[in-house]
């Protein structure tokens, strides 16, 4: 467990460097310089994201149940995890998704974590997913009150939209029919 938690310090420390001190982060990107700023920023995360990984899949080794979700909320889960490809894809497809929703990605990441709550009640389920909607919902409420960065995108077009939603189903699909079992080793659709 603590694998896991070291990982989730380091990934969503990182990603917080804006929400707790956005001026520490401009002064550390303006001395360091962009480029080895955003190479130390992505080691860092990239470390972060592997510890997560290895100390996620050591925990389901000795899991501790913390809760028994029922049937229908591994169901209802899966209706929450239709629209977040899509979400990821308009966050770098700038069209009406991202206009009306201002952070598609974090939405995707709310859902994300809250459709696998509620599918999941083991103590490191509910440390990685609880961790990761709490960071969302802290950032979102942090961007309300802090200046925007420009982030990379694609251009605008209307066909964006069109190309999110299209694409984020395909890998939906992908996810929940093969990759899911493949990479976390459960199926989403066989779990009751």
């Amino acid at each position: 467990m603590a694998t896991l938690i070291a990982g989730l310090v380091l990934f969503l420390g990182i990603h917080s460097l804006s929400i707790v001190n956005e001026p520490l982060r401009n002064r550390l990107q303006t001395s360091l310089g962009e480029g080895p700023f955003k190479g130390l920023y992505a080691v860092i995360a990239l470390i972060g994201l592997v510890l997560i990984v290895v100390g996620y899949g050591a925990a389901r080794l000795e899991p501790t149940v913390l809760y028994t979700p029922p049937g229908g909320l591994r169901h209802l889960a899966l209706l929450l995890l239709i629209p977040v490809f899509p979400l990821l894809f308009a966050a770098y497809l700038p069209g009406r998704i991202k206009t009306t929703l201002k952070h598609p990605m974090l939405v995707a990441v709310k859902l994300w974590a809250l459709a696998h709550l509620l599918a999941n009640g083991m103590l490191h389920d509910v440390l990685l997913f609880g961790t990761f909607l709490a960071w969302a919902v802290v950032d979102r409420i942090s961007l309300k009150r802090r200046p925007q960065r420009a982030t990379p995108t694609l251009p605008a077009g209307k066909a964006n939209d069109i190309i999110a939603v299209g694409a984020g189903l395909a890998v939906y699909v992908v996810t929940v029919v093969w990759a899911h079992q493949w990479l976390i080793g459960v199926s989403p659709v066989s779990m009751g």
